[in-house]
Parts: structure tokens; sequence; C-alpha cells
């Protein structure tokens, strides 16, 4: 080929992550970066997952063994114009995870320091500053330099509504119901101002023994909308009590749905609350005990269980648990048969999941006894319950949603820099002592501030004007491109949502609005309106702030197409870059145990699928790439005869799994390649692939499914070992030879 011929360089970053997708990625990498090639594409790697953060907070004590910052490099990359990143889903890691990726890594010879519950020294401090960084979903608020957009590919959307997934039947005297507080909670007590000019605010807490500063040299920018509210543990303890009883009386489950990933340091202390309101006589009796021995039920009731051997009291312990669970109402489980809890660990059971997975299945959750019941769903703040109580009510009086003909609800969320990071963040605080805490301005004006009593939750969260203002500017573009109404779910009578009511009635005149239906309406009048229309097969874009958007993003997709990991997510930043998500990973870990003891991973990568032909369409554009069009044009066809050739992740051991499923995706790419006529040498560089890949095919699918049977070792769950994992997840020789020589 001439110079003048070659297509323009260009570079995707394809991040390593955690669990499942990370090794989905050892089988569908070397596929990428193979085709890519071919048109001067660069396709590198960062690693981004939960055990390499853990890494990379260390380096002086790591030595020749350091490894860099790679999310810290991504976060850089994002802000520039040439950033084209593709994200896999990685652990949002709670606290328990945090110690087992700990444990593991220590176990592997890494010099890092354990995990300190209650720091007391310099160094405990350090390590836990450290350890802070990489809870939760810390990868997001770093890459995340754009608002998101998030829908369902029309190739998912048909493929769903001719092969509709199962949903369960709605009873209209079902007994399933949304329990929230509405009072004394952070939906409540909240307050919010509009930053007039740049500043700087402290965050104090004035009590009877004097002021403790909380947070000082927080820069805010002009137009800044900031919050503050708090939740009353009083309240939280006396309405947990109310709901216990209700559900025993009731004869229904009892769950508790949070987001103790995302709302990293709120919803752990919450969950704990919740443990010890549903086993009052234990931490009455043990309380003390159980403290003293470092076991917290913030970790969860089964971090208690495992830790009470070698405890004085630890047989008394267990048998007082056991029968405070038996004297209770019937615990939701997240597995009946390993005895496994709803109030077992906190990351468990994550509401934008465990929501939409009850109302598909009929309103019901799993039972002690292994059967669905209704339940009662416990969600103790109530700025968003009202959306899932919202659809119960409406399957309650019309029955199941029908994937064949429901619409869709696609998304355009709030969440560039940083945007409404509730939880998330460094501005959430345990109150220790009663009092008074105050948002103080940099002259030292009160801007806001609430009456604390102590073990009281107290956070703040900012959200930037430009992310406002690019979030209005993308929900009337994609209004325009799809034709559907944009609807911004709103509530003019919380403080946060009347500011940002406020900033979108001052940005829309300054797009072309005529003819499209731009509506502002309450979380639980969006749920009813989008719900109406989606009955009726029409489509409605829900326009959300950062925390809907994580809870939309699962409710409709689960229901319309059976998953949120088959979602295009593209994330336009702000400096013009491209960010592309590939969905859920709610189902990873138990992906993981199967393919140790099976070597069978049925993870579905149709969400990198999209996310990879969004990518190279992204690239020809700002790179004027020809051949980076033809890949994506050629993929997306590909993953349509993928689809209706129902080549995913059979559902069992003894069919194709994800690498065989990676294998028809290449094969179907190089067919679409070798065929299509925009591009006369691409098409002759792919025709022998194409036509060797469909020779040797029932030699490929036997090669995979010989493996198949036994466990496999990839050398850890946290830091598997690169090249074990690489045999594992690539066990084609014919395939790899194939891919390898292209």
């Amino acid at each position: 080929m001439t110079t003048e011929s070659r297509p323009a360089a260009g570079k995707i970053v394809y991040t390593y992550t955690d669990e499942a997708p990370l090794l989905a990625t050892y089988s569908f990498l070397p596929i990428v970066q193979a085709y890519a090639k071919q048109a001067g594409v660069e396709v590198e790697t960062r690693d981004i997952s939960l055990a390499g953060r853990i890494l990379a907070q260390f380096p002086e004590t790591l030595g020749d063994e350091r490894v860099e910052d790679a999310l810290a490099e991504l976060g850089q990359m994002a802000t520039t114009p040439e950033a084209n990143i593709i994200k896999l889903p990685n652990i949002s890691a709670s606290v328990p995870q945090l110690k087992a990726a700990i444990a593991e890594l220590q176990a592997a010879g890494y010099a890092i320091p354990d995990y300190p519950e209650e720091p007391t020294t310099d160094a405990e401090r350090t390590a836990r500053a450290a350890y802070d960084k990489v809870k939760g979903s810390a990868v997001n608020p770093v890459l995340r330099e754009g608002n998101s957009d998030r829908r369902a590919p029309s190739a998912v959307k048909n493929y769903a509504k001719a092969h509709p997934h199962r949903m369960g039947e709605w009873s209209a005297d079902s007994k399933t119901e949304v329990a929230t507080m509405g009072a004394a909670d952070f939906r409540s007590n909240e307050q919010s101002v509009v930053i007039p000019a740049a500043d700087s605010l402290t965050i104090r807490l004035r009590t009877a023994d004097g002021t403790t500063v909380l947070k000082d040299g927080l820069a805010v920018e002009a137009g800044e909308v900031v919050d503050a509210t708090f939740l009353s543990v009083a309240a939280l303890h006396t309405f947990l009590a109310e709901q216990i009883q209700r559900a025993k009386d009731t004869g229904v489950l009892f769950s508790a749905h949070l987001k103790a990933t995302m709302m990293k340091v709120s919803d752990p202390i919450i969950f704990g609350h919740i443990v010890e309101a549903f086993l009052p006589e234990v931490f009455e009796r043990y309380g003390a005990e159980l403290k003293a021995a470092g076991l917290s039920t913030r970790d969860g009731l089964g971090g208690i269980l495992a830790g009470l051997d070698g405890l004085e009291h630890g047989a008394e312990i267990k048998a007082a648990v056991e029968k405070g669970l038996a004297d209770g109402p019937a615990l939701a489980m997240v597995d009946s048969d390993r005895g496994i809890t709803n109030l077992h660990v906190p990351s468990d059971v994550i509401i934008d999941a465990s929501m939409p997975a009850m109302i598909r299945i009929g309103g019901h959750m799993w039972g002690p006894d292994g059967a669905e019941h209704d339940t009662l769903a416990v969600i103790p703040d109530s700025s968003y319950a009202g959306v899932y109580q919202a659809v119960i009510e409406d399957c309650k009086a019309k029955g199941a949603l029908d994937p064949a003909t429901m619409g869709s609800v696609p998304n355009v969320g709030l969440m560039a820099r940083k945007a409404e990071e509730y939880g998330s963040h460094d501005k959430t605080f345990e109150i220790p002592a009663a009092g008074t805490v105050e948002v103080v301005s940099g002259s030292g004006e009160v801007l806001m501030s609430h009456d604390v009593e102590a073990g009281d939750i107290w956070r703040a969260c900012q959200t930037k004007d430009a992310p406002i203002r690019d979030w209005v500017g993308l929900a009337v573009r994609r209004a325009r491109e799809s034709g559907a109404p944009a609807v911004f779910w709103l509530d003019e009578t919380r403080a946060h949502d009347k500011n940002l009511i406020a900033k979108v009635e001052e940005y829309l005149p300054e797009h072309d609005t005529e003819g499209l239906e731009i509506l502002v309406m309450n979380p639980a009048e969006a749920t009813q309106y989008s719900l109406d229309r989606i009955r009726e097969g029409l489509d409605t874009i829900s326009v959300t702030g950062n925390v809907l958007r994580d809870y939309n993003t699962d409710l409709f997709p689960i229901l319309e197409v059976g998953t949120s990991a088959k979602m295009l997510s593209i994330v336009p930043l702000m400096n013009g870059g491209g960010l592309f998500e590939t969905g859920a990973g709610g189902s990873a870990p138990k992906h993981v145990q199967q393919l140790l003891a099976e070597n069978y991973l049925r993870w579905d990568s149709l969400g990198e699928f999209f996310a990879l032909a969004a990518s190279f369409e992204h690239l020809a554009k700002v790179e004027d790439n020809a051949r980076a069009r033809v890949l994506a044009d050629t993929l997306d066809r590909a993953t349509e005869t993928f689809l209706n050739e129902d080549k995913g992740p059979t559902r069992r051991i003894g069919g194709i799994d994800n690498r065989g499923s990676h294998f028809y995706l290449a094969l179907y790419w190089a067919q679409e390649l070798a065929q299509q006529t925009e591009d006369a040498a691409l098409a002759e560089i792919f025709r022998p692939l194409a036509a060797k890949l469909a020779a040797d095919e029932a030699t490929i699918v036997d090669e995979m499914l010989a493996v198949q049977g036994n466990p496999a070792d990839v050398g850890g769950y946290y830091w598997p070992d690169g090249d074990k994992a690489a045999k594992v997840m690539r066990p084609s020789a014919t395939l790899n030879a194939a891919i390898d020589a292209l």
C-alpha cells in the first residue's frame, strides 16, 4: 500500500477491569486488535481493575513491583479531544470486596497494608485515605468528563420483540410494596444554593464543646449548584422497626434496597443500621463484644457470622442470630440454597439491579424456602422510591409489561465532572455529636445549616454549571434525532431540583426546540407517563440526574430487553473525545464462579460489541479514517446477524459460552468485511479469513467445548495471572492461529 492510501492513524484505549468482563477481554481483545490494525487503529489497554487501583495507591511500598496509576492517566486523557476510551464494567468496591482484594494481593506477595477499620496511627490514617480513594464507583467520576447517552440499540430491541424474555405474572392483590421514610430523610431535609461567584467553602460542625471543621477549601465555581442534607438515624430506627413488624404482620418477605457501592459512605452505614434493627436483641447484648472483635454490621451479617469463631461468646451469638432470624419476618434471599440473606453482604443487593429483577418476576423475591414470595421493599430515603412504587402500582393495575410490544425509555443522564455524586466523595459524614452543621462561604456567610444529632448522616454534593448546560443540549439533540419526547425528571418541591429546573429553563432557549416535546415532571409522574407510553409501544427519553441515571438505565432495560448489559452507552466528552461504556456488570461475580468450577463463562459481551462499533464510528469522524467507518458499519451488521443467529452464550454448560460467542462475532464480522464494497483492499484482506473461519467452524467449536466441565485456573479472582487467564480464555488453537496471522 502506498503512503498516500494508508488510512489515518487512530487510537482506542480498551480497559482491563474486573471479574467476568476482564476474563472476556482476554478472549475478545486479540480479535479487536487484529481487525483494528487493518484500519491503522492501535488498540491499547489500561488496567483500572480494583486490584490495579489498590496497587497504584502504594508506589513507595511496592518498589520494583509498583503499578502505574492508569485511572489517573485516563482521567487526564478524558479531558482531551483525542480521547477514545472503551470502559468495561468494574467492581464498585464495597468494604468486604476491598478487604478480599487486599488479602489476595498480600497473599501474592505485594507489600500493601491491611485495611484499617478505625485508624489510630499516622500510617493507618494514610492507608485508610488511600483505600478510601478506591472504594465505591471511584472509576466513574474520574472518566466521566461528559454526560450520558444510553439506549437500547435497534438490533437489541428488535431481537427482544421477536424473542421476548419471560416476565412473571402480576396479581392485582399482590402485597408487594415499597416502604420509604418520607420525612427526616435525605429528600425532605435537602437545602440547595446556586453559587454566585467562584468561592472556597467550609463545612463545619458547631456543638456545645466547640466547632469542628469537617471540610475546608471546598472549591466551587460561579453558577454551581451545591446541596446539603441529612438523614436522622433516630427516625430511621423508628421507621425500620415499623417496617420489620409490618412485613411480619402481612406475611411478606422483608428486603432492603440500597446502593452501598455508589453511595459508599452513607449506604453502608444505613445497611448496618438495618442489620441491627432486624436483630435488636443480638446487638443490644453482644454489640460491644462484636465491635471489640472488629466485626461491623456495615460489612453485613455474613461478615459477622464468619468472624464468630474464637470469640468468647461466639456460639451464643450465632444461636442468638439464628433465633432472631427465625422470630422476625422471612428475609428475602440472595441465595436460599446457601443461606445467603438480603442482609449478608451490602454489595449483594444493589437497588438498581434488585428492584427491576423483583418487578420483572411479578413483584417477587426468593424466600428462605427457595420459593417466590411477595415482598416489602424497604428503600429508606424517599428521593426516588416513588419511581419503583409507581411501576409496582402500574403492574398491579395493568399486569406485566410485554417485551414483544413495549416501547423504550432511553436516558440522557447528568453526570459530567462528578455531578450529583451523592455519597461517593469526601463530603459525607457520620455526625459525632449533636449540634449544627453549616456550609459557610469564604466571606463567612452561612449558606446552609442543619441541626443534627449524634449518628445522623450528613452529606453534600456539587453540580457544576457547564455540565448542566451540556446536559440540556444533549437532551435536545437526542429529542431531535429520535423524535421522542424528552422528559426532565425533576421535582419542583425538592430544593436541588428546583434550582435545576431554573437552569433548564435558562438554557433551553439556546437550542432549536421547535416541533419538539420537552417536558418537566417529578420522578413518580414521569415514571407513569413513560409507562403509559411504553404500553402503547412508544419511546420516551428520560432526562435525569446522576442517581436516577443509574437507576433508570437498569430499570427499563431489564424490563425491555431482559438485561442492562446490552445497552449502547455513549458519553460524549465535553472537550470532544468519546467514552464508550459497555453495560452493567451486576451478574459478573456468579459468572466467574462458574468459570472457575466448570470452565464455562456465561458473560455476554454484546455491550462490548456495541461500544466498539460506536468507538470506531467516533474515531472515523475525528481522524477522518474511512476504514474505521467501514469497521463500524460492518461490526453493526455482524452484531445484528449474531443476534438473529442466537450466538450469545447459552444458559447451560455444553453450549457455546462467551468464548464461542466471540468466535461467531469474528466470523460474521469477517464475512461482512469481505463482502462490503466501500473498501476493496479491506475486503481482499478479510476474504481469506472469512473463508477459513467458516470452513473451520466445527473444529473451533469442538476445541472450545472440549475444555468445559473441569475447573479452570486463572491465577486469582481480583488479580488473575495474565498468561493463565489468556490460556483459559483462548482454548481454540485453530481460531488463535487464524486471528494471530491477520
